[in-house]
């Protein structure tokens, strides 16, 4: 463990939270400090929930430390009962409480309540939240899916697996797949943990296969009922058209179906907008990718098969799945990033240099400061991350959605260029006002006397001549500039450098 400003994953216990949030009818009994009650706010700022997470907490407090904490728990766990009445209840320690090593789960089975108790045991210290969560929602199956009866198995039905709360467009990607699934003849037994009651976990096994839409959350859920109810599930995420595509068929087939109805009907402006649209905006563009690993593999396929894009690279902050990435990445030509450190993530960047970044909310952060364009793709997200709007990364239309989240940063750099070439005008220089307060529009102050030369081997004047080139065409003319004046031992590059450089490479 180590002290960070950000983190991609919070603790194992705030997975369970997730699980438990997006499921109705359970409660999460979680020894825990008085601090750790923050994780609320998660789900009623973030997500912009309409009611606090179905979580008891015991907050125990440095004074308690020296009595009977156990008892604190078993109370808080009785009270729990008593006032929610839950179906099923989780129990767990918080990492705080980990180290005093209540037995949460042995606690509660003494309170003899009617209802089935799950404890879990999530090391805090060695494991983190999408694991948590995987580990809660396999625990939950495991204890609760009650044996099938073959002949009540309807070939033509399926569970959908992984949607979770706090999840990046879980709800709308559920809703385009059932769409989808629908349009096959399939009907959905079960969607879980999102919307899911401990009774509806009970008849999973009715099911005759499952569609994991998340492994992070649900794959290890999915094997284990693979193995014990011979439910076979989907090993293809359908984000991005080719792999919609690729679902759609891999679903037919385990449904025993015909799947061309169904890809003659599946439309995306996507393939055409990518081969319509201007190249400058998409073909050959650099991009770096980074996020969980399902978001970041999907990405990887669609910006290299689908939208002409050149990546350059790809990482993930999920160690469980960290061998996939690195088999995508090496396809590639590259070395995937591995790491939970942003620090890392952004020295990479610093060191690509790319024309796009397609990453989490922490990514956003780091393209907003070192000037690149950038879209979220993936967890940990912030709260615009949560749109009124309908917008899965899902299926067909998920494809339209990406479309314009992905390009539309690159097309912003010619408005950017526009107002560099207006960057004299009272309305467009940086301290200006809004345009629409037009009286309130300041004038440009005079240009001060300026350096000599800027730290990187730029001329002041060649730098300024270089924020004249557009936006998303500058970065490739900095890296040609340098790499020029390297081959050439220049260490000083001026206004001459540049447009010899510009001549060099345009033969």
């Amino acid at each position: 463990m180590q002290l960070t400003l950000w983190t991609y994953e919070g603790p194992p216990h705030i997975g369970a939270m997730r699980i438990a949030t997006a499921m109705d009818g359970l409660h999460y009994v979680l020894h825990a400090p008085q601090g750790d009650t923050y994780a609320d706010l998660l789900f009623t700022m973030i997500e912009r929930r309409n009611a606090r997470p179905p979580v008891t907490y015991t907050t125990f407090q440095a004074r308690d430390l020296g009595g009977d904490t156990a008892e604190l728990f078993k109370t808080a766990a009785a009270e729990a009962y008593a006032r929610f009445q839950p179906k099923a209840m989780i129990v767990g320690a918080s990492c705080t409480a980990e180290l005093i090593q209540d037995d949460p789960g042995g606690l509660a089975k003494a309170l003899a309540l009617p209802i089935p108790v799950i404890p879990l045991e999530l090391p805090s210290y060695q494991k983190k939240e999408n694991w948590g969560a995987s580990e809660t929602f396999y625990q939950i199956v495991r204890n609760l899916a009650q044996p099938r009866r073959e002949a009540e198995v309807n070939p033509r039905s399926c569970n959908i697996l992984g949607p979770t709360a706090l999840g990046f467009r879980h709800r709308d990607d559920l809703t385009e797949i059932v769409k989808l699934l629908e349009s096959l003849g399939i009907t959905v037994n079960v969607v879980a943990p999102l919307d899911a009651t401990p009774d509806d976990i009970r008849r999973i096994p009715e099911a005759a296969f499952n569609v994991v839409l998340y492994p992070e959350t649900a794959e290890t859920a999915g094997r284990w009922l693979e193995r014990n109810f011979k439910q076979p599930m989907t090993t293809i995420v359908p984000i991005g058209v080719s792999a919609t595509r690729d679902f759609i068929a891999q679903v037919a087939q385990l449904a025993g179906l015909d799947p061309q109805a169904a890809l003659a009907a599946g439309e995306s402006r996507l393939p055409w907008y990518s081969r319509s649209v201007d190249s400058t905006y998409l073909t050959g563009k650099r991009v770096f990718i980074f996020g969980d690993a399902t978001h970041a593999l999907a990405a990887a396929r669609i910006a290299k098969e689908e939208l002409g894009f050149e990546v350059v690279g790809l990482g993930t902050y999920s160690r469980e799945f960290a061998r996939p990435v690195r088999e995508a990445a090496t396809k590639l030509g590259l070395e995937a990033l591995i790491t939970d450190d942003y620090l890392e993530v952004e020295a990479k960047v610093a060191e690509l240099q790319p024309e796009l970044v397609l990453g989490t909310q922490m990514e956003r952060h780091i393209a907003k400061k070192l000037g690149f364009p950038c879209a979220v793709i993936s967890a940990p997200v912030h709260v615009q991350d949560f749109p009124a709007r309908y917008s899965p990364q899902m299926g067909f239309e998920g494809a339209n959605v990406i479309f314009d989240c992905w390009v539309h940063p690159l097309m912003m750099g010619l408005e950017e260029h526009l107002l560099h070439m207006f960057r004299n005008d009272f309305e467009f220089n940086d301290k200006a006002a809004a345009s629409h307060l037009g009286h309130g529009a300041s004038k440009p102050s005079a240009p001060g006397a300026a350096a000599n030369s800027t730290a990187g081997g730029w001329a002041s004047e060649a730098e300024r001549e270089l924020q004249k080139v557009p936006f998303f065409v500058r970065g490739k003319a900095r890296r040609n500039t340098e790499r020029f004046a390297a081959e050439r031992g220049i260490t000083l590059i001026t206004i001459e450098t540049l447009y010899d450089a510009k001549a060099h490479y345009s033969r």
